[in-house]
C-alpha cells in the first residue's frame, strides 16, 4: 500500500489567540467592520446603558437655589447571546484548494498558509455574514441568531415609524425625504447621524443620481450619469448614508451611532476557537471546527431612532 501524505491539521486554537479568530469573525460584518455601530467588546454578562433626559434646565434667576427642573433616568440592557458552530468537515474536500493557495497558484496573496487557518478562515466568513444579518433583522427565536436592532425598534412605541414602500430610482428621493423629515430636530447636524439603508434602496439613490430621477436630468450627478459612483461616500439631504448589508430590502434606520451598540464578550474566558483533526481519536479524514462566542446589540433612546419599514 503507498504512503498517503496528508497535511496536519490537529493545532487547536485556545485561550488567549481564540479572541482574535472570534474578533475577526465578528468584526468584519460589514456593519461593525465600516464603523456603523458603537463597540462594545469586553460584555461578560451583561452592560446596563443608561440614559438621561431634562426638561428645560434654565429658568429665571432668582436670589435662592430652587431645583425645579425634572431629570428622568432610564436604562436599557444589552446582554449578548452565547453561540456556538460545530462543523465537521472531510479534510480531502478542502486539501486542494488549499494546496493550490500555498503553492502559489492562487492569486490572492493574503489567504492563510498553514491548513488549519484555512479552515478557520472559512467559517469565520460564514459566521461574519450570520452576524450582520442578526445585527439588523435577527429574532432570538431563530437558532443561531439575537434581536437584531429593527426587530427591537418594531416592538418599541418610543421608536419613530416610517411607512415605507418599495424603493425604485423613481421614488427613492421622495422616501430618503420621509426619513429626513422624520428625524427629530435635536439630532439633525449631528456628526456620527447616518440613515443606514438596504442595499437595494442604495443602488436605487446612486441610479438616481446617474438620470434615472426625473428631477435629476438625464446626465445625472456632475454630467457623469451612473459612471459617477466609486463605492465612496453618500449623503443625503446632509446626512450620511452607511450601506448595512444586513438590512432587508426597503428598510432604513435614522439614528446616531453612539445610540447602537454591538456587545460581545471578545476577551471572556469561554471563547473558544478549535480545529481538531480526528484521525488519531477515530482514524477518519474528519476535521472538526469548534467556536464559541457572545453576540447582541441594543440601542439606547428609542425616541432617537426613525424606522423605515
Amino acid at each position: 500500500m503507498p504512503t498517503t501524505t496528508t497535511q496536519n491539521a490537529s493545532v487547536a486554537y485556545n485561550g488567549e489567540f481564540a479572541g482574535q479568530y472570534i474578533s475577526a469573525a465578528l468584526l468584519s460584518a460589514s456593519t461593525l467592520e465600516n464603523g456603523g455601530l458603537t463597540v462594545k467588546p469586553n460584555v461578560k454578562f451583561q452592560e446596563v446603558i443608561k440614559t438621561i433626559s431634562t426638561d428645560d434646565i434654565v429658568k429665571d434667576a432668582s436670589c435662592d437655589f430652587t431645583a425645579t427642573s425634572t431629570i428622568t433616568l432610564d436604562e436599557r440592557t444589552l446582554t449578548p447571546e452565547f453561540q456556538q458552530v460545530n462543523l465537521q468537515l472531510c479534510k480531502s474536500d478542502f486539501q486542494n484548494d488549499w494546496e493550490a493557495i500555498s503553492m502559489g497558484y492562487s492569486a490572492h496573496d493574503t489567504l492563510p498558509s498553514s491548513f488549519s487557518d484555512f479552515l478557520i478562515s472559512h467559517v469565520a466568513a460564514k459566521v461574519a455574514q450570520r452576524t450582520e444579518q442578526s445585527i439588523w433583522a435577527g429574532s432570538t427565536a431563530t437558532s443561531g441568531q439575537f434581536d437584531g436592532l429593527v426587530t427591537k425598534a418594531t416592538a418599541d412605541g418610543t421608536v419613530i415609524d416610517v411607512t415605507g414602500t418599495t424603493v425604485n430610482a423613481g421614488n427613492v428621493i421622495t422616501e430618503l425625504g420621509k426619513i429626513v423629515d422624520a428625524i427629530p430636530s435635536e439630532l439633525y447636524g449631528k456628526e456620527d447621524l447616518n440613515i443606514y439603508v438596504s442595499q437595494n434602496i442604495a443602488r436605487a439613490y446612486v441610479r438616481a443620481l446617474g438620470g434615472f430621477a426625473s428631477n435629476l436630468g438625464a446626465a445625472g450627478f456632475d454630467n457623469k450619469g451612473t459612471m459617477w459612483w466609486q463605492g465612496g461616500a453618500l449623503s443625503f439631504d446632509g446626512v450620511s448614508l452607511f450601506v448595512a448589508n444586513g438590512l432587508a430590502d426597503n428598510n432604513a434606520m435614522a439614528a446616531l451611532k453612539s445610540n447602537l451598540y454591538f456587545g460581545t464578550g471578545l476577551l471572556a474566558d469561554h471563547n473558544e476557537v478549535k480545529v481538531i483533526d480526528m484521525a488519531d481519536i477515530d482514524g477518519s479524514q474528519n476535521v472538526r471546527v469548534v467556536m464559541r462566542f457572545t453576540a447582541g446589540c441594543e440601542y439606547g433612546i428609542g425616541s432617537q431612532i426613525v424606522l423605515y419599514s
